[in-house]
């Protein structure tokens, strides 16, 4: 036997080659979800850096209106979405005659609200890099195991022995394992990656809300009540 990649597919068994294809559609699904996070990511990114300094501007100027019209232009940013819940819900207040403390804390909530929605939007598909980076190496290991089986099953139906007459056996049976360590490292690497990212998205949406609670509270000249504000997390 050859130890070639194609020699020892073409002498793999149907249940190690199953395994090995399995864990060829988990390296599918992280190239997938690594494309699909990374463009998303960098467009928030982008529009965010666009949207904030036109929406500072509408918002010292007073033109509340013109923020949310801006704000749904950038509808990829995670930072316009917060804002524009919280000036869609200031708008609604008013319009009902609500005003003070309890305008203010329907505003938080909105925007709280918002930040849930578009975080697990931020996370959609990273979890499960986290389930291919546990379970690709025992995948593979399932293989191995399974390989080095049969190729003592082999050993002992052929009545020789020694190495030699295992070694095709052993090394088909390998494979799997690494096949399954490389498929799990890059998806817990991106995987983290990916969380840092999340997590620093979130800040940016704590950081602003807090900011937009003080414009509103600025603009209504609203006491704050109980706790306060807090501290504002730094950028």
């Amino acid at each position: 036997m050859e130890f070639g990649m194609v020699d020892i597919w073409n002498h793999m068994g149907w249940e190690a080659k199953a395994v090995a294809l399995i864990l060829a559609l988990m390296s599918i699904w992280t190239i997938k979800v690594t494309f699909d996070r990374v463009i998303l990511y960098r467009a928030a990114r982008k529009q965010s850096i666009d949207f904030l300094p036109l929406a500072t501007q509408c918002l010292k100027n007073n033109k509340l209106r013109e923020a949310v019209e801006l704000a749904k232009k950038y509808r990829k940013s995670h930072l316009s979405r917060v804002i524009a819940a919280g000036l869609q819900e200031m708008q609604s207040e008013s319009d009902d005659g609500i005003e003070g403390g309890l305008m203010l804390d329907a505003i938080r909530r909105a925007m709280d609200r918002e930040s849930i929605l578009v975080s697990t939007e931020l996370k959609k598909g990273i979890s499960s890099l986290a389930t291919i980076g546990t379970t690709a190496p025992f995948i593979g290991l399932f293989g191995t195991v399974y390989g080095i089986i049969h190729a003592f099953q082999a050993m002992a139906s052929s009545g020789s022995g020694g190495l030699a007459s295992v070694s095709a056996g052993i090394s088909e049976a390998l494979i799997t394992t690494a096949f399954g360590l490389f498929v799990a490292i890059p998806a817990v690497w991106i995987f983290n990656v990916f969380t840092g990212r999340v997590d620093y998205f979130v800040l940016e949406m704590n950081n602003s809300s807090s900011e937009m609670v003080d414009f509103f509270i600025k603009k209504q000249n609203v006491p704050v009540r109980g706790q306060g504000m807090g501290a504002h997390a730094g950028r």
